[in-house]
């Protein structure tokens, strides 16, 4: 299907836009200022729970609640206008999930990055140093965010920031619109149902803001909507014009992409403007009468909204507008003096407490290369149009890899290839003498107050083990790890694919704690990272038939025989077909044997718990998940594994075999998380919206296009899609940021999934590690603002997720890396099976239709045990 998307953030036409800027400030700070370590160490939501963010709407005015002096300027005289080279852009992050969107629309506007900052990271002391005395912004934009205005921990500085701060342009964006009208009087109020991840048309009134931008029902403007509260209309002080307002009581679908659609569409237009005369509208836009103050309660930097860069490049001429052309000349030049490029990020240098503004979080991206480095060599062979001949992937993994019961091995499967949706598998087990195997534990909570901390085991190729502990943690040792690796890029040349050795495994959703998140409510049982490091793999290319083989050794090892004996066992496998029997997996029955961790009421309770929290505006979207377990004794995970990729195959799926840990993992995962090519670009697929197949073709046509044309559905999948721009436009350069695909279906073995895409192009001063923390835990599992509906979820849910929404893959020793989500999985370990199920809670959700998507998801995996134990048993 083809969608025409209505923003294109993809190209990039500014020669400014090379890498985010540093500025060089020689003078020194009030010494009542914060000190740098301090500042340094906030980068994650600091609260008590989620109680103490409960909204609390009012309507008093917080005029007059600060003792401070205004800061309010003398009027400028106006002189002919004059064109800026570049705009500096001061953005305040509420800890939203969509505020590096915003980043990524002003530094292509703005022809320079923007300055991010929370808004609990400065003194009110510190913003006036840098905004009055330094003059280091033309402008100010505060993102959307999570709660409500009038609860200081959720809107931290920006209340501050719009009540002194009169002589500056500032644009609110959702909660930085609702603190607009807050902090000047006006109400702020549920809405009459809450709308994330929906669209309406939009009228305004023509201002400078919506300059160049139709207007009206079937003007083709139409917005994103993320809120459940809205400002009062009626309660508008006399400072602040109403500027927009919703078209009609109803949100419209996020594409149309028939003829027939369309039609119906506006006859049901037409019908709405006969019936819904007198309806109320919801108030979209508002400006301060007197300063350079607007309100957007839409959010212009989604990728579904029309006209959202046009708002943007308003902005941008509003605020040229407000600057007379002398202080441009004399700012630029000020400017240019002090500017020079470090490490991707804006620096404040000689002051007193050598602050960043970064444009990530600074503890977050961290590059250590360790004080040892290693130098592997890469040998490999093809072997050609092999693969079919000798039974397939399955064939070539139990023929080489499954002596002792497949210990300590790995098969990164791709069992369901059509539709190109995935080429290559990768196969191999305990290798040479570079093999070894890593195993993390999060320290326990009350064990220590840090995060991240944990313990790490390595085993080497002999045995051999070591235990210490990681300070700074899993992230920050595999950072160093892969830094500490050199290379030859010419050894891996004429190579299709990007894994050619290095560390495969999976990374924990406990992990999380790492990157933002304040603690894990639950402590996970299976380890919450394991991999192996693989010296010795075999690549199987599904599209040609090929078959490679690899093996990596440093400069303390001389090569092996291991490619001669594996290409000998390869030629003298026994020449046959890879034919295998798929059929749709049955029913859960009441008689399986697992046992979930919520029953079908508590699940159902849970899930409307969820949406009281979206109706508060403490979320958008909540991925609530839960647990099914059952004993199993003795199985043989293996043989469970090539069950479940026959009745069930998917392009990520994966076998992983930690026998020291007793530990198994069969997954079937249709999804990708992140990858990595040798090109620098970044991917995510995201998947949110699922229905069953159908037991006819037509049956199954008609589920297919009730999934595409769900408005619940895409919802879901709207607001994952802008939440993984957000997350790649953390670490990816300015601009590069798009969507190739959005809300495409595709059809599995048991399953339709509305499926979309996003890239980006890295920054290339940042790591493989970077990029990860950037994005983990995948955003199709949290929800949406990310932190905060982590930390909703853990006070639902009642066990550790544990790998189960984590993700599985490789780390290649180049740096590339690609990494599935953890879902549709079986996690076999000390004698029980796990299976993990969920689903995204969204406002229009049915509670009980939530629970029966649920058992849809944990379908195909939970037969698979049932069915594999009845066979064992029979035979």
């Amino acid at each position: 299907m083809n969608v025409t998307l209505c923003s294109n953030p993809c190209e990039i036409t500014s020669p400014c836009l090379q890498k985010p800027q540093i500025i060089n400030i020689n003078k020194s700070l009030p010494t009542s200022v914060i000190k740098a370590n301090d500042l340094a160490n906030k980068d994650i939501i600091q609260v008590s729970g989620h109680d103490a963010r409960k909204v609390v709407l009012s309507g008093h005015s917080v005029t007059g609640q600060f003792e401070e002096t205004r800061l309010m300027g003398k009027p400028l005289s106006k002189k002919p206008k004059q064109k800026l080279d570049f705009i500096r852009t001061l953005l305040i992050d509420n800890y939203d999930s969509y505020t590096y969107n915003i980043y990524q629309e002003l530094s292509v506007v703005n022809g320079l990055p923007p300055v991010v900052v929370h808004n609990d990271e400065w003194s009110w002391e510190e913003a006036c140093y840098y905004i009055y005395e330094e003059r280091a912004f033309d402008n100010i934009v505060i993102s959307p965010g999570p709660g409500s205005p009038s609860c200081p921990t959720d809107i931290g500085i920006c209340l501050k920031l719009l009540l002194e701060c009169g002589d500056i342009p500032i644009l609110g964006v959702c909660l930085g619109h609702q603190a607009l009208g807050y902090v000047h009087g006006a109400k702020v109020v549920h809405a009459f149902e809450p709308v994330h991840g929906r669209l309406s048309e939009i009228q305004h009134n023509g201002c400078s803001l919506f300059h160049g931008i139709p207007s009206g029902r079937n003007s083709g403007f139409k917005v994103v909507r993320y809120h459940s509260l809205v400002i009062d209309a009626k309660s508008l002080p006399k400072e602040l014009i109403p500027l927009a307002w919703t078209c009609s009581t109803d949100t419209i679908s996020s594409f149309i992409d028939h003829k027939s659609d369309l039609n119906a569409y506006k006859s049901q237009l037409d019908q709405e403007t006969s019936l819904s005369k007198g309806f109320k509208k919801v108030l979209m836009g508002i400006m301060h009468s007197t300063r350079p103050h607007y309100g957007l309660q839409f959010h212009p930097e989604s990728i579904a909204t029309c006209h959202g860069r046009r708002i943007f490049e308003n902005f941008r001429n509003i605020t040229e507008d407000f600057w007379d052309s002398s202080s441009i000349s004399q700012r630029n030049l000020q400017y240019k003096a002090c500017m020079q490029v470090r490490n991707g990020s804006w620096q404040f240098q000689n002051n007193a407490r050598s602050a960043y503004l970064s444009v990530l979080d600074v503890n977050m991206f961290k590059s250590h290369v360790s004080n040892g480095t290693r130098f592997l060599k890469l040998q490999w062979r093809k072997l050609e149009n092999l693969s079919s001949q000798v039974g397939g992937s399955r064939n070539i993994f139990l023929k080489l890899f499954v002596d002792d019961k497949a210990e300590n091995t790995f098969w990164l499967d791709s069992s369901s290839t059509e539709k190109k949706r995935a080429r290559f598998s990768f196969m191999g087990g305990k290798g040479g003498s570079l093999w070894k195997q890593i195993t993390f534990r999060l320290s326990d909570s009350s064990e220590a107050t840090s995060t991240s901390g944990g313990h790490i085991s390595i085993e080497d190729v002999q045995g051999l083990s070591t235990t210490t502990f990681l300070e700074d943690g899993f992230f920050h040792f595999m950072n160093k790890e892969l830094q500490s690796i050199h290379y030859d890029a010419k050894d891996y040349e004429g190579l299709p694919f990007e894994f050619y050795g290095g560390y495969i495994g999976y990374l924990g959703y406990g992990l999380k704690v790492e990157c933002g998140v304040q603690y894990n409510r639950h402590k996970a049982e299976t380890p919450d990272a394991c991999f192996f490091f693989a010296d010795n793999l075999v690549v199987i290319d599904h599209s040609t038939n090929d078959i490679y083989i690899l093996s990596l050794h440093d400069q303390t090892t001389k090569p092996t025989t291991w490619l001669d004996d594996v290409e000998q066992k390869l030629l003298t496998l026994p020449k046959t077909s890879s034919s295998q029997t798929r059929d749709h997996a049955k029913n859960i029955s009441t008689e399986t044997g697992f046992i979930s961790d919520k029953t079908r009421e508590q699940y159902i309770e849970d899930v409307m718990k969820c949406q009281e929290f979206i109706k508060d505006g403490e979320s958008y979207e909540l991925c609530l998940t839960t647990q099914m377990r059952k004993k199993t004794g003795d199985i043989d995970p293996l043989g469970l594994y090539l069950h479940l990729r026959d009745k069930n195959p998917a392009p990520y799926a994966a076998w992983l075999n930690f026998s020291k840990e007793k530990l198994a993992i069969c997954s079937s995962s249709p999804e990708r998380f992140l990858r990595l090519d040798r090109n620098g670009i970044l991917e995510a697929k995201p998947i949110k919206g699922t229905i069953a197949r159908g037991l006819t073709p037509d049956e199954d046509e008609m589920l297919r296009l009730q999934l595409q044309h769900s408005e619940k559905d895409q919802a879901e999948n709207l607001m994952i899609v802008d939440l993984l721009r957000n997350d790649l436009g953390r670490v990816c350069e300015p601009g590069s940021v798009h969507v190739p695909k959005l809300m495409e279906v595709e059809s599995y073995a048991t399953v339709h999934t509305m499926v979309s895409t996003i890239r980006g192009k890295k920054q290339s001063n940042l790591s493989a590690i970077d990029c990860v923390r950037a994005a983990f835990p995948g955003g199709s599992m949290t929800g949406a603002p990310k932190l905060r509906s982590m930390e909703l979820l853990d006070s639902l849910e009642s066990c550790s997720r544990g790998i189960y929404s984590g993700c599985i893959g490789f780390f290649s020793y180049n740096q590339t890396f690609d990494l599935n989500i953890v879902i549709r999985t079986i996690v076999v370990h000390q004698g029980e099976a796990s299976i993990g199920a969920g689903g995204a809670i969204v406002s229009l959700s049915s509670p009980q239709q939530e629970y029966e998507e649920m058992i849809l998801k944990a379908r195909a995996p939970v037969n698979a045990v049932v069915e594999f134990q009845h066979e064992s048993l029979e035979q």
